[in-house]
């Protein structure tokens, strides 16, 4: 019995709703076969959406999806023109950040930012985990950006697209070049990852901290090891990402925890328990963001949902949709981030109560901005007088 056959079977029957029927129809084609895709999130690799033509894999009967390899990480060099991106939405609490890598080899299957690889002609399933891009010039451009005369200090966030301390970060290092083109200007800094890799910094993040000039926050989207492997395959495990938060804490760090995303009747159940095991280890703020389903995602993750629950499917997007108008997403600012409805007020609600009693606060430290001494030339040419 096929895999596709085992969840017709499995996705309870006569109740069944016409989408799921419809998206078996359209994953038969697409779906990568196991042992191409094992260790991965997604189950699909669909073509871009902005491609002229659209792949689809079929047995010819000439046994060639036998002779097909497994998906392998492979890593190109992007030669960006600036580091720093700009943006001016009102629900995020930064203007800018740096990525140093484009595609993120955790897998996670519920990530926003893989419809973002559809812009290098690449499917935004197994192409976005496997597919990688790094940036080895952004410390140099960093520092270029940084020395300009009309450059204005506000803190830049790293990590808020994919995650500077995936695997290729062990061996490429461009996050630790970055910190120390951050420290050495005295540059405030916000970090957002799920990795433990991020302790390996911690020399470096413990004396701009001293300074009033770093934060980390660690997402942590469930407790249950089991579930965090199939939904972030190549992550750190829960536990490690707490025994991360401690040591950062330990080290004078601020630190806050992310319960994000929050799935309903999947992972929402453990909102207290995550936010409780964060307290415990030294985390002072926390947050949460409901699942985002935008464009490419939606059907990955429903996709990842019939493979891995299929008997929770029907509930699990029911509600999604009753905090999204109806809709596996809304992207309306002030909407996209915590939903709308009963079931998002529970959750906030739910929320609001579990950091009071603990103490989390919901907002972090302000970082300085007034220690900023911008790099010597960096190069920009400098002034004769």
């Amino acid at each position: 019995m096929n895999e596709l056959t085992q969840l017709r079977q499995d996705a309870f029957a006569p109740a069944h709703t016409a989408d799921i029927a419809d998206h078996l129809v359209e994953a038969s084609g697409l779906r990568i076969e196991v042992d191409r895709r094992r260790g991965r999130g997604a189950g699909l690799n669909p073509s871009g959406r902005f491609e002229d033509q659209r792949r689809e894999v079929f047995d010819d009967g000439w046994q060639t999806l036998e002779e097909l390899e497994p998906f392998k990480t492979e890593v190109q060099v992007e030669k960006p023109k600036t580091a720093i991106t700009r943006n001016e939405s009102p629900d995020i609490p930064f203007d800018r950040s740096v990525n140093p890598y484009r595609g993120c080899e955790h897998g996670c299957i519920y990530c926003f930012a893989r419809p973002s690889h559809s812009y290098m002609g690449l499917s935004a399933g197994l192409d976005f985990e496997a597919k990688l891009f790094a940036k080895p010039d952004a410390p140099r451009l960093l520092e270029r950006e940084l020395s300009r005369r009309e450059y204005k200090v506000k803190p830049i966030a790293i990590g808020t697209n994919t995650d500077p301390y995936q695997p290729i970060e062990k061996e490429w290092r461009i996050m630790r070049q970055l910190l120390e083109v951050l420290a050495k200007a005295n540059h405030p800094v916000m970090i957002v990852t799920k990795s433990a890799l991020v302790t390996r910094d911690i020399d470096i993040l413990s004396e701009m901290a001293a300074k009033g000039l770093a934060k980390v926050a660690l997402s942590v989207t469930t407790l249950d090891r089991k579930l965090a492997r199939t939904m972030e395959p190549r992550a750190s495990t829960p536990t490690r990402r707490l025994e991360a938060v401690q040591q950062l804490s330990a080290a004078g760090i601020p630190v806050s925890v992310l319960a994000s995303p929050i799935i309903p009747a999947l992972n929402d159940h453990e909102l207290e328990r995550i936010l409780e095991a964060a307290q415990a280890a030294g985390a002072t703020t926390a947050s949460y963001i409901l699942l985002r389903l935008p464009l490419e995602v939606s059907p990955l993750f429903r996709d990842w949902l019939l493979r891995h629950y299929p008997d929770r499917y029907r509930h699990v997007m029911s509600l999604i949709r009753s905090m999204r108008g109806g809709k596996d997403y809304d992207a309306e600012f002030g909407k996209r981030m915590k939903g709308a409805g009963p079931y998002a007020w529970q959750i906030s609600r739910r929320f609001e109560i579990a950091t009071k009693r603990l103490g989390l606060a919901r907002r972090g430290v302000a970082l300085r901005d007034d220690l900023f001494i911008p790099p010597a030339g960096g190069g920009v040419q400098l002034s004769l007088l």
